[in-house]
């Protein structure tokens, strides 16, 4: 560029120009070529926006012409983005400009305003061709004119070929006349001498109107001819066309036409477009010959939609003249409409409200007029729709309530039609995310669970396992599982088991006694990790299971070591009498609890035998003289787990009908300890001398006893202290040997020939009430003697006895007889043998058994 100082000047005041119209739309301009940056304007400040809202608003341009244009939401201002040639934007029209569109959201607002562009002297004027040919008869007379074709500047206005000059000859000057166009002509100042100069040649130069010139030359080559007085003379000065554009190639545009007065060579007139630009020498072409103008080149109304030419007719002899043609060109519809994504909220939260904005969109059609009208539309299906904002605007708008656990994602397609015809169409699809928010709970797959475990379970083990399903997504659908505090027996429910918080798998923590806990709840909590976190709970019961790992408690006979206990046998049992009674527990439950009795070792195996599930000794036979004095039955109590545990003990019996008839129990041995005996009779026969009186003494003393008291079982103590109970023999459901609620202790002394029963928590409802007992006439209490033994009952009890040697009368009934207050009296008639008795009442009593002499 060789532009002057002033020029630039200029520039600078016009880039920051703003005009106003009276549509109230902002006019900026701008000069071409302006540096990439320049400001052309303030547009926040024109348009009255806050510069520290337009970012939040999404501030932006629009339109074709936003690739020349850029605006800085920072400051607001309006920037070029890109190089701008006037020339190539605008090609030769006097008014070049940029339609642009403002767009703002929030509320969205759309704002119009133009940017001119400003022409600088960037182009230099020039000449189609190298050289100008003229062929000048020598009889052509002073005066005569010559047309020159115009020199081309692509600069328009003041910029524009403004003036041309011819270099000093003495036949020719330059007439240039303006009438709106400038037309310039070579006059013959004086007449040619062919003889003298037969070429001349003359330099013309092309100036314009910028303040530092530009100018072009171009040689005009004047050959010197006899005489050729006609010009080509056009039918018309100007042609006009119009051109659809979708016109194919060859297509005849117009046919232009000149005459020539002159004949022969001097009237054969050829055809040439002239002061052209490149790009329509590219488009048409003409015949030389006949003046058709035929289409070369496909054209597009959306580029270019008006073409101005010259066409010059030349005679034989190289005079000439020029018509202008001018081509219209006709839209058609082409351009299918474009669609924009101006904004869109992407993901939508699920819990937007109906009507809210989640887009916009603008739709483009190249094409004019109603070719260029364009209807939206939304497919169906879809909780959404569009609405019309301003001119060529949509609102995506939600319609309904969005739940991403039914539908995650959307593909929504928008289709755009125009007005043409025939009319054409575009679609574009949209994905649109629903984003999760936390509004669904963990759901238990079940409504309770249930857990099953064997008692002596290791620590650690697997009980069952929970599930919740949360349909929400990634932390919203992370389930944690913890336990809810709570207690089991006194205990907190931790000590007890625990739960894996990721897979819901509930383990063990301790090893389980189902002679302790049967069955225990736990409450379970599965909480996703949203904000704030959602739960639900679930119950899940853990029942235990029994396992065979307790082996029968024989509580009567009382185990060896601990006493030493004798029963005595009536000399004249019958078969079948009941002679004694193995008392056994076990602390487990079910068919571990059924316990079996057996004989496994006798003195005597065909005297005695026992109930296989009563445990109860009796006879098979009637007793004989020849039976051993003494008997020892070894019992075998064994339960029915798998495998069965089992348990025995040893039953010393003494087939007698008083103790008189026994030297000393203390001195009996029996077969398992002959070893021991031998040893005692030792002794005994070296002491006998010593203590023969003192023995004698002894059995008057036991004799004299004998008629002044009753007889009973044992000389020694029998003793089933609580101590040997198992510390939990209980079976709520009955299936066991005692019930939970029996808790006692029995004490027999046959030395001090007293009996202590002590009962304690009976609670069956099935027992005999004390009302229901026998009962016997008061007179039967005379001649009898007594003795008075405490007893502590609550409900009813059954309990079996084996009471021997009783010198009362034979037994026939047990009656209450009397009740006075709290005791109860009940008379022994007629009997040897006490075997079984009911006693029932709701409160303590004083049970007196009256014995007869």
């Amino acid at each position: 560029m060789s532009d002057g100082g002033g020029l630039w000047i200029y520039y600078l005041f016009s880039v920051c120009h703003v005009w106003t119209v009276a549509a109230a739309q902002i006019v900026y301009s701008v000069t071409e070529e302006s540096s990439t940056g320049s400001t052309v304007g303030n547009l926040a400040k024109d348009l009255h926006l806050d510069v520290h809202e337009l970012q939040n608003r999404g501030f932006q341009i629009s339109g074709p012409n936003t690739k020349y244009l850029e605006v800085n939401v920072k400051t607001g201002l309006l920037l070029v983005k890109d190089r701008i040639d006037r020339e190539e934007l605008c090609a030769r029209n006097a008014k070049c400009s940029l339609e642009v569109e403002a767009i703002v959201n929030d509320p969205l607002n759309l704002y119009r305003f133009e940017v001119k562009i400003l022409d600088i002297n960037d182009n230099t004027p020039s000449f189609r061709i190298p050289q100008i040919v003229l062929n000048v008869s020598e009889l052509a007379f002073s005066g005569e004119r010559f047309a020159l074709p115009n020199a081309f500047d692509a600069d328009v206005g003041m910029y524009s070929v403004k003036s041309y000059k011819l270099s000093p000859n003495e036949h020719f000057s330059l007439d240039v006349q303006n009438n709106g166009e400038p037309t310039m002509f070579l006059v013959l100042d004086n007449t040619l001498d062919r003889e003298k100069d037969k070429n001349i040649n003359l330099l013309l130069t092309a100036l314009d109107g910028g303040s530092s010139q530009r100018s072009g030359t171009v040689v005009i080559h004047v050959t010197v001819l006899d005489a050729n007085d006609n010009a080509p003379v056009f039918s018309q000065s100007v042609y006009k066309a119009s051109l659809p554009e979708n016109s194919p190639l060859d297509t005849l545009v117009i046919t232009v036409s000149a005459t020539d007065a002159d004949e022969g060579i001097n009237g054969d007139i050829t055809y040439d477009l002239d002061h052209m630009f490149d790009d329509e020498i590219k488009v048409f072409t003409i015949n030389p010959k006949t003046g058709e103008i035929r289409l070369k080149e496909a054209i597009d109304f959306e580029q270019h939609n008006l073409y101005e030419m010259k066409v010059e007719a030349k005679d034989g002899l190289g005079l000439t003249s020029y018509a202008k043609v001018m081509i219209d060109i006709k839209d058609v519809n082409d351009n299918a409409p474009v669609i924009h994504v101006k904004s869109l909220t992407n993901p939508i939260p699920e819990n937007v409200s109906p009507g809210t904005e989640v887009g916009i969109i603008n739709v483009q059609d190249r094409d004019s007029e109603k070719n260029r009208q364009v209807r939206c539309s939304l497919q169906q299906g879809v909780p959404f729709k569009l609405v019309p904002s301003i001119k060529n605007y949509y609102s995506v708008v939600s319609t309904g309530q969005l739940d991403r656990e039914v539908v995650s994602d959307y593909n929504i397609t928008i289709t755009a039609t125009d007005e043409g015809s025939p009319p054409l169409s575009s679609s574009k699809s949209l994905h649109l995310s629903v984003a999760d928010i936390n509004d669904n709970p963990p759901v238990f797959e079940e409504e309770s669970y249930s857990a099953y475990v064997s008692e002596n379970n290791k620590a650690g083990s697997t009980l069952c396992s929970v599930t919740a399903r949360d349909p929400d997504w990634r932390q919203n659908g992370t389930v944690i599982y913890s336990l809810l505090a709570a207690e089991v027996n006194g205990a907190p429910v931790s000590s007890y088991v625990s739960v894996n918080g990721d897979t819901g798998v509930i383990h063990a923590v301790r090893s389980f006694d189902y002679e302790q806990l049967r069955s225990f709840k736990v409450q379970l909590m599965a909480r996703d990790n949203g904000s704030p976190p959602l739960s639900s709970n679930v119950s899940v019961s853990v029942f235990i299971s029994d396992v065979n790992d307790n082996p029968p408690q024989i509580l009567y006979p009382a185990p060896e070591g601990n006493s030493f206990m004798t029963e005595l046998v009536p000399k004249a049992a019958h078969g079948g009498s009941l002679v004694s009674k193995v008392i056994a527990v076990d602390a487990d439950s079910g068919q571990n609890a059924w316990l079996s009795y057996q004989i496994v070792k006798s003195t005597d195996p065909g005297l005695f035998t026992i109930g296989v599930h009563s445990g109860e000794i009796r006879t098979q036979r009637d007793i004989s003289e020849t039976d051993s004095m003494k008997q020892t039955l070894i019992v075998s109590v064994k339960d029915n787990g798998q495998p069965s545990l089992s348990a025995t003990c040893s039953m010393y019996l003494l087939i007698s009908d008083n103790l008189a008839e026994v030297p000393e129990l203390k001195d009996i041995s029996y077969d398992e300890k002959n070893s021991k005996l031998t040893s005692y009779l030792i002794i005994a026969l070296v002491s006998v001398s010593t203590f023969f009186l003192t023995f004698i003494i002894i059995i008057l003393g036991v004799r004299f006893c004998r008629r002044r008291k009753p007889r009973l079982l044992f000389d020694g103590a029998v003793t089933i202290p609580g101590a040997y109970l198992p510390p939990n023999y209980a079976d709520v459901d009955g299936t066991g040997t005692l019930r939970s609620t029996y808790n006692y202790d029995a004490y027999l002394t046959t030395g001090s020939r007293t009996s202590d029963f002590k009962f304690v928590s009976s609670y069956n409802d099935n027992t005999l009430p004390a009302e229901q007992t026998l009962r016997k006439s008061p007179s039967d209490f005379s001649k009898t003697s007594y003795f008075t033994q405490d007893t502590h009952l609550n409900f009813g009890f059954l309990f079996h006895a084996a009471l021997n040697d009783i010198t009362c009368p034979h037994l026939k009934n047990l009656q209450n007889i009397n009740r006075h207050k709290k005791n109860i009296y009940i008379y022994c008639d007629q009997a040897k043998r006490f075997s079984e008795f009911i006693v029932g009442n709701g409160s303590s009593i004083t049970f007196i058994i009256l014995v007869g002499e």
